[in-house]
């Protein structure tokens, strides 16, 4: 794979990452209180703009951006506000994750601080609706 293939892949990892994010949102943001449901919606904004970000850095290396999908599998019931909050804290650790191998694929600084600065967000979202941080975010547990 070449160096710009590479960074492709994670771009279009991280696109498909916001696809998600926009679809969960809607489906989170429904089972939220009022007062929750203004954070769902600005997220949700803040998700479709990076939706519109990485299709035009997609675009400019010359690939096909990924297409969102229809509909997603939910990872669990989402009936209350509590589940509804427990998915928005997982699709910020998911988009996390996503943004921390943009970082590492990227080739350029912007890239790279672009990347850097979207996983800081998703990692603060996740803590917000979690209720609880993790020592490296976007990055697999590691055995004790």
């Amino acid at each position: 794979m070449t160096p710009n293939e590479v960074v492709i892949e994670a771009l279009q990892a991280a696109l498909a990452g916001e696809h998600a994010s926009v679809w969960a949102y809607g489906v989170a943001g429904a089972r939220l209180p009022e007062a929750a449901q203004e954070q769902a919606r600005t997220l949700l904004d803040i998700h479709r703009a990076s939706v519109v970000r990485l299709t035009a850095l997609v675009d400019q290396r010359g690939a096909a951006p990924v297409a969102a999908e229809v509909a997603y599998a939910l990872p669990f019931p989402v009936e209350d506000a509590a589940s509804a909050r427990r998915l928005a804290a997982l699709l910020e650790r998911r988009l996390a994750a996503v943004y921390a191998d943009l970082v590492a694929a990227a080739d350029s600084r912007q890239l790279r601080t672009t990347g850097a600065l979207r996983l800081r967000d998703a990692a603060v979202r996740a803590a917000e609706w979690s209720g609880r941080t993790e020592a490296f975010p976007g990055l697999p547990d590691l055995p004790a």
